[in-house]
């Protein structure tokens, strides 16, 4: 078990995360964490290059979900339901709907064209980016020539963590990073990431690999421990930072649209329908702008009151066997 004061690295995909948490409070709540214990986090230039690099994709990519949130056209009821109160009230909120998406989609756009202005999680990001720390990788450190290097061997020689048909060595970075910190400044390691370079996935938690372990306890200390998880708010409590029920459910969810798609495969094997009408099909349900948007809460019970079953997804279970 990794000591209270042990280290954070907290891996690109996590901050990326962000823009997916759907309650703007609970995204303040993470945000805030992450600046009070800044000073133990360790992160450098290579981190902040790779969401500097991802952010817009993954800011478009909401965008262009907003653009077709509901495909109207499915909800054609027969003609005779044509004139409806049900049928009125759709025709009506849909007009709302698209007033609202239109805001939702100014408002998107703002954070992507001038994040210093409007993107908080860019504005808290920076700070931790531009902290001065000696686990802040930046590149004013000589240092980074010696960790480079490193990875560059690394990477050569096949060592994780890397992905399979990886072409470049910022996961090294990262690791030889690590193991410098936590060699030099004689503290534990906690590592929350949900990409599987560091390892795979079991039971839905993260096991790092087993020569990462090895080697983290050759070249570090045998007295010395390192945790892999999925999430921050394990990593926030290993050193006794305290979170919020909310913001447990809400990283569940996300960890849920993150399924590698493997997962997604196996439910694949249970019907390609159920999968066409699942959470992780249906971009209402999915984008956090537009399930933000007050408008969605009276439009849902109409559908679904009308068209019954159209947003039900029969429950899979894993456990059974296939007929």
């Amino acid at each position: 078990m990794v000591k209270p004061n042990a280290l954070v690295f907290i891996d690109t995909n996590i901050f990326l995360d962000f823009y997916r948490i759907m309650n703007s409070n609970i995204r303040m709540e993470y945000l805030d964490r992450i600046e009070e214990i800044a000073p133990r986090i360790i992160t450098g230039s290579q981190v902040e290059m790779e969401f500097k690099k991802h952010r817009q994709s993954e800011l478009i990519s909401s965008i262009k979900k907003m653009k077709n949130p509901i495909d109207w056209n499915s909800l054609t009821p027969p003609t005779f339901f044509s004139e409806s109160q049900p049928i009125s009230k759709i025709k009506t909120l849909r007009k709302e709907v698209d007033k609202q998406q239109k805001k939702l989609i100014e408002r998107a756009t703002k954070i992507l064209e001038n994040p210093t202005k409007n993107d908080k999680v860019w504005q808290s990001l920076q700070r931790l980016f531009k902290i001065d720390s000696p686990y802040n990788l930046s590149r004013d450190k000589t240092i980074r020539i010696n960790i480079r290097n490193l990875a560059k061997k690394r990477f050569l020689l096949g060592y994780p963590p890397r992905k399979e048909k990886d072409n470049s060595i910022g996961d090294a970075i990262n690791w030889e990073w690590v193991i410098y910190c936590s060699r030099e400044f004689k503290r534990d390691i906690i590592i929350v990431t949900n990409d599987r370079d560091f390892g795979p996935l079991f039971n839905n938690e993260l096991l790092l690999n087993d020569w990462l372990k090895q080697e983290f306890k050759e070249r570090v200390s045998q007295r010395r421990d390192i945790h892999l998880t999925l999430k921050l708010t394990t990593a926030f409590k290993l050193i006794d930072v305290p979170v919020s029920k909310e913001m447990e459910e809400e990283e569940e969810r996300i960890i849920e649209i993150n399924l590698p798609s493997s997962m997604r495969n196996i439910l694949d094997s249970f019907g390609q329908e159920r999968k066409n009408r699942s959470f992780y099909e249906n971009p209402a349900l999915v984008n956090p702008f537009l399930l933000n948007s007050l408008v969605i809460k009276p439009f849902l019970p109409t559908i679904t009151t009308s068209f019954p079953g159209y947003f039900d997804v029969p429950p899979i279970d894993l456990t059974a066997e296939d007929e």
